[in-house]
């Protein structure tokens, strides 16, 4: 088997498990292309851009994906924070590119809990007068 680099990235209630090997540029997310997988227009230009930002070609590069939990977005930036890690891992020399762009930092905002008394974290019920 080809020698791989793996990293895990995750986002919200989203974790993506990614392996990078040399390849033909196949990029697969849960065994499913990348563009079947994440269809709205403009996630997967936001996710290969951490390969253009490390200065891989994505057509040499082939990219496996494991996400579970979450919803689309958590799971698209948790597949993109996974890849760059991932990317680091295989070339220590694209860290400063992938920085730059602020694609190694984990975004920590999660889902705030209910209060008690509330409808939602913050939304209080509707006053009445009577």
């Amino acid at each position: 088997m080809a020698q791989y680099f793996e990293a895990v990235g995750r986002r919200k209630e989203s974790t993506a498990r990614v392996r990078v090997t040399a390849g033909s540029g196949v990029f697969t997310v849960n065994e499913k292309p990348l563009e079947v997988y994440f269809p709205r227009t403009g996630d997967a230009p936001m996710i290969l851009k951490a390969l253009e930002a490390a200065g891989q070609n994505p057509t040499l590069t082939d990219v496996s994906v494991k996400v579970e939990g979450g919803g689309v977005s958590g799971q698209r930036d948790a597949v993109k924070l996974g890849l760059a890690r991932a990317l680091v891992t295989m070339d220590e020399g694209a860290r400063g590119g992938l920085r730059d762009k602020g694609l190694l930092t984990r975004d920590a905002r999660v889902k705030e809990r209910k209060k008690p008394g509330l409808k939602r974290a913050r939304k209080a019920p509707t006053y009445t007068k009577r």
